[in-house]
């Protein structure tokens, strides 16, 4: 196998980080600690369990589960054996994780128990999955569902050298993960990258953040996510750091664990920080360990990151920006930028990464000026799941990404992100995307027309408004409307406010113009 700093495939880099990290720990989960020769043994019985369960090569493996070390097992497990990796997120519905199910195909689904008084398997009764032949419980029992003691212990039936060979076939342009991500049509789309070009971005971010082998690494973004996952366990298992995960965003809970568990490393959404700086209980815990911050998505106040460093003692924080299309990574700040660099930019690009505004035209504008951003390099998808016809709208013929994002660029290349063509808004640090949303209201009886939009929220950044227009004679209850929508969807996208309309302020083209929705949400 190749060494960490050359490996090609996600089995790869497992195998050379037991080799040198050895018995230091890789990942500490209450009370279970897994060192790194472990952590490798355990991927190999899973991905034998894998192959005596006809798992091939290509095939969808779905993962529904909060941030547990048994998660990070079956994903290295099925990328081991060139399975694609297809991660659900906790907070979707039954027909939510189902739709996706579908979409991807998924064969095997590893599914949580029961987490925060939900029965996650019971979430899908009643949905059509024609495509899912076996579920896996990861923690936890439920009807149909193989417990993941039974699981492992199907690696008995499959040789070592069975799984060799297998793993021999897995090479850099093997898929690794298949991401959803919510395009502005409602539908989400699933994003196809390979194994050696999530490595080769996810070694630079680690080297730009000062990752360490010893670094204790609190990963509170879900696992889902590509923070969670890819600037996550992926990132802290190619350094040598020890994983350390955080199932619930619970600030009491994470002070306590970074004071008792000396953790060092520190990333998460500007809400994370805010939420510690004003916790009234600060004070009582040594927070000395911290170094290392990573934010974004979403603005970050400049007072924030001073007080980061001379209230929380942080010597390394930094900004970024990505996106799922583009392996999670687009820009970073650089160690050593100034406060206001960090709080007022997203960074600058990757290396071999290019970035660029354009007007209408397609044509670049100079320093300064607002365009759409485009992105080019090896960090781009290797396009949308079964969706050419998506693939080629969001890639031109000159292999520049078309993100949608309007930003600028100073004279130095940083980025700074000032809004956004698709009109998502970032909720509590996630992604939500107004159509998505409008195609779940227009199901409400008496509903002839809805549009939403993000309004300000102290805590979450943005929340989301939604503007009802009900049908000839119909009346809607908006109280009644909201909990409804408390029911349909997961709870960062559900509206906070609605307004019944007479009518939608419509542009020419007959589209619904935001503009006049915010500014009603403002008089309002």
């Amino acid at each position: 196998m190749s060494n960490l700093e050359s490996a090609l495939t996600i089995p790869e880099l497992l195998a050379a980080a037991a080799t040198r990290y050895g018995d230091a720990m890789a990942i500490e989960d209450d009370h279970v600690r897994i060192s790194y020769h472990q952590l490798d043994q355990l991927r190999r019985q899973a991905a034998r369990a894998l192959l005596a369960l006809e798992i091939e090569a290509g095939e969808r493996v779905a993962i529904w589960a909060p941030n547990i070390q048994e998660w990070i097992v079956a994903a290295v497990a099925l990328q081991s054996v060139g399975a694609v990796l297809v991660p659900l997120n906790t907070r979707m519905k039954g027909a939510e994780a189902a739709f996706i199910l579908r979409e991807s195909g998924a064969s095997l689904l590893f599914v949580i128990g029961e987490f925060l008084g939900t029965d996650y398997p019971a979430l899908l009764a009643g949905e059509a999955l024609p495509e899912l032949r076996r579920r896996v419980c990861l923690r936890g029992e439920a009807a149909g569902c193989l417990d993941w003691d039974a699981f492992l212990a199907l690696g008995a039936e499959v040789s070592p050298a069975e799984l060799v060979v297998r793993e021999g076939e897995v090479h850099e342009h093997s898929l690794s993960d298949l991401l959803f991500t919510s395009g502005t049509t409602g539908k989400p789309k699933g994003v196809m990258t390979a194994h050696g070009q999530n490595l080769r971005i996810v070694r630079d971010w680690s080297a730009m953040v000062g990752l360490r082998a010893g670094d204790r690494y609190l990963i509170v973004n879900p696992f889902f996510h590509s923070f969670g996952y890819k600037a996550g366990w992926l990132a802290a298992l190619m350094r040598g750091c020890c994983i350390l995960p955080q199932q619930v965003f619970d600030v009491p809970v994470m002070l306590e664990r970074v004071a008792r568990e000396r953790i060092t490393v520190l990333p998460g959404p500007p809400t994370l920080y805010q939420s510690i700086l004003s916790h009234p209980d600060r004070q009582d815990h040594d927070l000395s360990s911290l170094r290392v911050a990573v934010t974004g998505a979403a603005s970050v106040p400049v007072d924030m990151v001073r007080r980061m460093r001379s209230e929380l003692g942080f010597e390394t924080i930094v900004t970024a920006y990505g996106l799922t299309e583009a392996c999670g990574f687009v820009t970073i700040c650089r160690p050593g930028d100034s406060a206001e660099r960090v709080a007022t930019t997203s960074g600058r690009a990757f290396p071999d990464v290019e970035v660029r505004c354009v007007d209408g035209a397609g044509n670049p504008v100079p320093a300064g000026e607002p365009g759409e951003l485009l992105v080019r390099g090896y960090n781009l998808m290797k396009g949308y799941f079964n969706n050419p016809g998506a693939t080629a709208e969001a890639i031109d013929a000159d292999g520049w990404l078309h993100t949608g994002d309007i930003g600028v660029l100073d004279e130095a290349g940083y980025l700074r992100i000032t809004d956004r063509l698709k009109d998502m808004f970032i909720t509590g640090g996630f992604n939500v995307y107004p159509a998505e949303i409008e195609q779940v209201i227009l199901r409400y009886p008496g509903v002839a027309q809805a549009a939403v939009i993000g309004i300000p929220d102290e805590r979450l950044g943005e929340v989301a408004m939604a503007f009802l227009l009900p049908a000839q004679g119909q009346r809607v209850d908006t109280g009644a409307f909201l909990a409804w929508c408390r029911e349909q969807m997961a709870n960062y996208k559900v509206p906070r406010r609605a307004l019944l309309v007479d009518a939608m302020p419509l542009n020419a083209a007959g589209k619904v113009t935001k503009d006049a929705l915010r500014r009603l949400a403002g008089a309002g």
